[in-house]
């Protein structure tokens, strides 16, 4: 170990020590976990985006303890995301379950069974698990679901047992309301857009609809954890929020960019955390299974990848606090929707290691449509139209005025079209990951080191992409649900995805 990182474990244990020298009389925490639904980054007041979108719910829940800047899912993807995050697992180790509508392996154990089965009362409400089937499994993934907070509260009541709660959200999953946005007031011109899109105000307005879900779903959070503080629950109460992936639109949700796999993160528990704290180590949202179990005493299973972030809860500093460890954060894809042309059923598999310098992508079959076919008539689902994107106004507008000028065409490629085997950002010149330097003798060595650390890393994570087995393993499983259809379709109705079960 390097001087400077054996220093830093030293200095980051005297701090626990200090901090916490009567915890282990302390009871356990009851735990609650709120995730949005296609909630990606920078969408939150406290990291500064913009004067539109504002969370006060978030904003006084990173005050109140540790508000994290380099938070990445496993996936960017809702099944294989939340796959991860229940097992502790990358999603790539989950066989199906690293789909999208699949099936998760019932030998997959989830945190919320194991508390469950220590003593914790445990429940959920909507989007938890999922989507997918669930039938093979006799307790839900997530625990048992309740028709509301309440509900799950007047059960829990009388239990004498902490509790774990997973608070679900729809939103800000799409479809939107039009206009919502603009309608309750969001100044459209002061909204921030990534640098991948045409500055357009349908673009603009499509964004503001997206704000007005990320604010209902903080704003109803706010209102559950008010009902806990009114309980006298919250001091010992450990609170994570967060989302499964980046927002609904196009290189966002199903990419590894920033804009897809980067989500906001935010932890208090104020028995244990120092208030008004700022992480900069990456973390995985794989991580927060291990924390729960042992933050509630319990040792996390040896299969888990993630790894406990309750020495970096108890600690006390801010910035970097784990260097040596936390450097870097690695996400991957499998197949979101079945969105190839016939008879092709596979998905675009991708790898990728991000750290503060540079984001580097291993794309497994760069002869795929990483949005999906824009040739729908050809698509191996009928009528789907560059399905891993989901429709709406910002993507109708990018594919109908991509031969406008230059700047839209860029953006439409950026977008939609193929990607080479290799993708590398130099984030210090280019924090809008649009320029991919792989190719420059210039970038040589980078490319060389990440391309080794993503390869051991994944090896030794047990990946199928590098050791064999990955077509057989996600590209061939049954797709159960559905996907975005052209408008020029005629041959139906979107299919009807099956329920969770």
């Amino acid at each position: 170990m390097k001087v400077p990182h054996l220093l830093a474990a030293v200095l980051l244990a005297a701090s626990i020590a200090a901090a916490q020298p009567n915890e282990a009389a302390r009871p356990r925490p009851n735990i609650v976990f709120a995730i949005a639904d296609d909630w990606g980054w920078p969408h939150a007041s406290a990291y500064g985006n913009d004067e539109v979108c504002r969370t006060p719910t978030f904003d006084r829940i990173a005050a109140n303890g540790i508000l994290f800047h380099h938070a990445y899912v496993s996936s960017p993807s809702c099944t294989p995301s939340r796959n991860a995050i229940l097992t502790g697992q990358y999603h790539w180790r989950l066989g199906p379950g690293g789909n999208l509508w699949s099936v998760l392996d019932t030998r997959h154990r989830t945190y919320p069974h194991l508390l469950e089965d220590a003593g914790y009362f445990t429940g959920s409400w909507r989007k938890s698990w999922g989507p997918g089937d669930a039938s093979n499994w006799k307790r839900y993934p997530a625990g048992e679901r309740y028709k509301n907070p309440e509900m799950f509260l007047e059960a829990w009541k009388d239990s004498g047992k902490p509790f774990c709660f997973w608070f679900g959200a729809s939103d800000p999953h799409r479809g939107y309301k039009l206009h919502s946005g603009r309608e309750s007031g969001m100044d459209l011109s002061k909204i921030k857009l990534f640098d991948h899109y045409p500055d357009h105000e349908t673009v603009r307005g499509d964004v503001a609809d997206y704000y007005f879900e990320v604010q209902r779903f903080d704003r109803e959070l706010g209102q559950f954890l008010g009902k806990l503080g009114e309980r006298g629950l919250l001091e010992n109460t450990l609170v994570v929020v967060t989302g499964d992936h980046g927002m609904p639109f196009p290189r966002c949700k199903s990419n590894l960019y920033d804009s897809g796999a980067r989500v906001p993160l935010a932890i208090q528990w104020p028995a244990v955390i120092k208030p008004g704290r700022v992480v900069d180590d990456f973390i995985s949202t794989t991580d927060l299974a291990p924390t729960f179990l042992e933050a509630a005493g319990l040792e996390p299973l040896p299969v888990m990848t993630g790894r406990s972030l309750l020495p970096m809860l108890r600690a006390q500093g801010s910035g970097r606090l784990e260097p040596g460890r936390r450097d870097h954060v690695l996400t991957g894809k499998e197949r979101h929707t079945q969105a190839q042309e016939a008879p092709d059923t596979g998905g675009t598999p991708m790898r990728a290691i991000r750290n503060h310098d540079f984001l580097l992508i291993r794309n497994y079959r760069p002869d795929r449509w990483p949005a999906g076919t824009p040739h729908w008539q050809k698509a191996s689902i009928p009528g789907s139209w560059l399905a891993d994107c989901d429709n709406g106004p910002t993507k109708t507008y990018m594919v109908e005025n991509r031969d406008l000028d230059a700047a839209h065409k860029r953006a439409y490629e950026l977008s939609f079209g193929k990607r080479p085997e290799l993708e590398l950002y130099d984030l210090g010149k280019d924090p809008g990951q649009l320029r991919n330097v792989a190719g420059s003798a210039e970038y040589a060595g980078v490319v060389a080191a990440l391309g080794a650390r993503l390869e051991k890393d994944l090896k030794a994570s047990g990946d199928p992409r590098v050791l064999g087995g990955g077509a057989e393993t996600f590209d061939r499983p049954k797709y159960l649900g559905g996907t975005p259809k052209h408008p020029a379709f005629k041959g139906g109705a979107r299919r009807k995805p099956k329920p969770n079960k």
